[in-house]
């Protein structure tokens, strides 16, 4: 077989993992701290052939999709009017903690609500033996409606008494952000090369929400180019194809 077939066919896949990408950032144009991905191509190399006067020269394979890397381009804060609504100005995370995991998670999304969580009243001193079992108290704290606690500009979770106060709610940010990785449900997690977590320069907004930052007039640019380029794919393949049959009925 032709070694062009081959190079067609990776690049075919290689379109249909490209539109996969687009098509995930179209679909969250209207979700709160949505961060859209682009995705990265590098070269194929199969190995080296000789051509003018002995020169070796690079032979490839087409090209493959390394990743999706995250853009962190700010967008458009607008107001709410919603009390527990926050947005980053500016660099930076939310951070949020899951209790039934104890993972640690980062987003741009603040639509954040309030969570009960169940603790324990200490006993007063001489009151005697407690035959009712243990007194509870309910008390809220600042999540984000999934399960998970948004942390303060402390670390701590932020235990909501009022609504309408300002709350201590944290920004968290890393040296680098290149290559953080999707946690699903909106959230990015930091790998090695991001470095420590450390206090972020953003500025907090309450009352605000960070709309998605897809720009959706690029994106179905992107389709269009990928829908093309796989097109071709295919018309290449189907041209090897019809080449490497004539050639096998000439024998």
């Amino acid at each position: 077989m032709d070694m062009s077939f081959y190079t067609a066919a990776v690049g075919a896949q290689q379109q249909q993992r490209r539109l996969d990408v687009h098509g995930n950032n179209i679909a969250n144009v209207n979700t709160d701290g949505f961060l859209a991905k682009r995705p990265s191509f590098k070269a194929l190399m199969n190995d080296f052939m000789t051509g003018a006067e002995g020169a070796q020269l690079p032979r490839g394979t087409g090209s493959y999709m390394i990743g999706a890397d995250t853009s962190f381009r700010q967008s458009a804060t607008p107001e709410t009017g919603r009390a527990l609504d926050y947005a980053i100005e500016g660099d930076g995370f939310f951070a949020l903690w899951d209790p039934t995991t104890g993972e640690y998670t980062y987003s741009r999304d603040g639509s954040f609500t309030m969570s009960s969580f169940q603790r324990e009243v200490p006993p007063l001193e001489g009151g005697g033996d407690d035959v009712g079992g243990p007194e509870m108290e309910t008390i809220w704290y600042l999540s984000d409606g999934l399960g998970r606690f948004v942390l303060s500009d402390e670390g701590r979770l932020i235990e909501v008494t009022d609504p309408e106060a300002d709350l201590p709610v944290g920004i968290y940010d890393f040296i680098n952000t290149n290559g953080m990785l999707s946690s699903g449900d909106n959230t990015v997690s930091p790998v090695d090369k991001n470095g420590q977590v450390m206090r972020g320069t953003g500025k907090l907004l309450k009352g605000c929400l960070q709309v998605s930052n897809t720009d959706l007039a690029n994106e179905f640019v992107k389709v269009i180019e990928s829908q093309r380029s796989f097109s071709y794919a295919l018309r290449m393949m189907q041209t090897s194809d019809e080449i490497t049959t004539t050639v096998n009925n000439l024998r």
